[in-house]
């Protein structure tokens, strides 16, 4: 793991979400960029004293030349450091796993797709909501033709957390341009509900008229964002993220209209799934129920009416990603089902998606085309 040392969130989570299913052990890891807190973080942890690193590059070098060299390493760092952190490790031959954003810029993320398929190593990225049972069920249904042609869709990820300037490891480099990018809310939870949208509809943006907006005084980066989108093959949608709603602790919920009914799935209620026939009373599906696609039923952990959520979503990605690596180790592809799993070319789209907003937003609200 590079990243996830004393203080982090992220990290821990990263850390419970890989050994919820058995499937990894952290044996390496270069924790943080100050020296003493990252050793301090790898005794922690339990790490071998020989493999918690003073940095990145001594790292990917020093595993690179280990017969037991790690499988993959978890990218958890702020958002700048992406780019270069995961270059050393394909370079060094090892798979990534990398938390979204991909990069700050449309540049390092096209480079880094090129250096993922000249060396064919896996690279996974955590866009978290791809690994909810019922996200995958309503993806399922739509793929299956369940709504018919796809008109709308409508995608919302209000927080209040940054309603007031906050001072804490966790706000204050998402509101720093040095470490978050040319963005602060849309990279961070827009690039989430983009993803969530494209990924249950099956449908990609082609366009996107956006406005970022400032509401706390004295904040350099984005709290708030409001967008008008045009899919390919002729659907509309909105998106809205803001980190500046009171009330919404962490309200994502996304809404696909078809030509013969709908689907509306809210993230503070992930085991169920509202489906509405056209002309027809609305249905509830819930995860463990009967009559659930394969890939809802294999992303179940307990039975039915207990409870399941954000660390098992988080874990599904980290299973599916040890059945990637195990496959790409034996020289084969993993089953053709894990193409659910947020790669490479997911991770370039979130940041021409975010290039976009930006250029949009920045010509007053035009009509603004994802090149990625």
């Amino acid at each position: 793991m590079v990243g996830g040392g004393e203080g982090s969130f992220i990290g821990a989570v990263h850390r419970l979400a890989a050994r919820m299913d058995d499937q990894y052990e952290l044996v390496a890891g270069a924790f943080s960029s100050d020296r003493e807190r990252g050793a301090r973080s790898g005794a922690a942890l339990h790490v071998p004293s020989d493999r918690i690193y003073p940095d990145f590059e001594t790292m990917a070098q020093a595993e690179a030349a280990r017969d037991d060299r790690i499988d993959v390493v978890s990218v958890v760092t702020p958002n700048d450091s992406h780019a270069a952190i995961c270059s050393a490790f394909l370079r060094a031959g090892i798979g990534v796993i990398c938390d979204k954003p991909l990069t700050t810029t449309i540049e390092d993320a096209r480079s880094l797709r090129t250096l993922v398929r000249q060396t064919g190593l896996p690279f996974i990225v955590t866009h978290t909501y791809a690994g909810y049972p019922m996200v995958r069920e309503a993806r399922a249904m739509v793929a299956a033709g369940a709504l018919g042609t796809i008109r709308l869709v409508q995608v919302e990820y209000p927080q209040d957390w940054l309603s007031e300037p906050v001072r804490s490891k966790q706000a204050d480099w998402r509101v720093d341009p040095a470490k978050s990018g040319p963005t602060g809310c849309t990279g961070d939870i827009g690039t989430h509900a983009h993803h969530l949208a494209c990924y249950v509809s099956g449908l990609e943006v082609e366009t996107l008229l956006a406005e970022l907006s400032t509401m706390v005084p004295g904040r350099a980066l984005d709290d708030n964002v409001g967008m008008l989108l045009r899919y390919k093959g002729g659907a509309r949608g909105m998106l809205w993220a803001s980190q500046v709603a009171p009330g919404d602790a962490n309200g994502l919920r996304v809404r696909v209209y078809g030509e013969r009914g709908s689907l509306f799935w809210v993230q503070q209620f992930p085991n169920q799934l509202q489906h509405t026939p056209l002309g027809e009373a609305t249905r509830t599906l819930f995860l463990g129920m009967k009559g659930l696609s394969p890939v809802a039923v294999a992303g179940a952990r307990v039975p039915a009416g207990h409870p399941e959520g954000y660390l098992e979503a988080f874990a599904q990605l980290y299973t599916d990603a040890a059945a990637v690596i195990r496959a790409h180790a034996d020289g084969h592809r993993a089953d053709t089902e894990l193409d659910l799993l947020p790669g490479i070319d997911a991770g370039v789209r979130g940041v021409a998606f975010i290039m976009a907003a930006l250029r949009s937003s920045e010509a007053g609200g035009c009509w603004t085309a994802i090149e990625d």
